[in-house]
């Protein structure tokens, strides 16, 4: 059984309730408040003339960030949400390259630096059979958590129910493969801000279409290079994280 959320955009005041409440779940330091994801803000209140849209991992049915992971730091869970194993992490930072929606960020400052972003309350709440944080604080019920066939049927049911309340659409039904946080809008998803132009079929299988044409030999050879590679720049990031070389953020290139 997999579980998401389902946020009604057309419900959501913009209290941030639950940007505090996720901050509190997850022990995040306090930040300058700029409404961008970060290392340290995992959750984001958009505002698109009346309409406040939150942004945090989509936690895909077929996450591209866990594809690309070399050491598995990255996973899907079996109950939906995509976590992060930081004593897997080796650096490469090829998961934030690899999301469609742009969401790991990297704590460039720190000394051992972590890739960070939403486990949608994992191991603290969903584990223990109870709904994120975000959810639940939200007073008006715009944001629910469930099974994801549950809620995407309970999506569907308000959109044929509601008349023009809603844009016919469910952002995340298909987008990249499926996601586990879904939207509902009374406007094109474009107008909000969101990747409208995302394929149906998940990257990673995209990805594998293409190399299961390659040949072996290519396969093989390209993943000891990048394996090397991976390695050399973890230990350039650790050095300069001493103090031994330059500036980290001249490593921001």
């Amino acid at each position: 059984m997999s579980f998401g959320m389902l946020i009604d955009t057309t419900k959501c005041v913009g209290c941030g309730g639950c940007a505090l409440a996720c901050k509190e779940a997850n022990q995040l330091p306090d930040d300058d408040g700029s409404q961008v994801l970060s290392a340290t803000r995992w959750m984001v209140l958009e505002k698109h003339e009346t309409t406040t849209v939150r942004k945090q991992c989509m936690h895909c049915e077929d996450p591209a960030c866990a594809s690309v992971c070399p050491v598995g730091a990255l996973q899907k869970t079996k109950l939906g949400p995509v976590v992060y194993d930081e004593t897997k992490c080796i650096g490469c930072r090829y998961c934030m390259v690899a999301c469609p929606f742009g969401v790991p960020k990297y704590e460039w400052q720190a000394k051992v630096p972590r890739v960070r972003k939403c486990i949608l309350c994992h191991e603290t709440r969903v584990k223990l059979g109870k709904p994120t944080a975000c959810a639940s604080v939200c007073p008006t019920g715009a944001t629910l958590f469930g099974e994801r066939t549950a809620l995407l049927e309970e999506a569907k049911r308000r959109i044929k129910e509601g008349g023009d309340r809603y844009f016919n659409q469910v952002y995340g039904e298909q987008e990249a493969g499926g996601t586990g946080v879904m939207y509902l809008a009374n406007v094109d998803f474009a107008q909000l801000g969101f990747k409208t132009g995302l394929r149906k079929e998940s990257y990673p299988q995209l990805t594998w279409n293409i190399l299961s044409r390659l040949p072996n030999v290519v396969s093989v050879a390209g993943v000891a290079l990048t394996g090397t590679w991976w390695l050399t720049r973890r230990r350039e990031d650790v050095r300069r994280a001493e103090g031994h070389g330059t500036n980290r953020t001249e490593d921001k290139r």
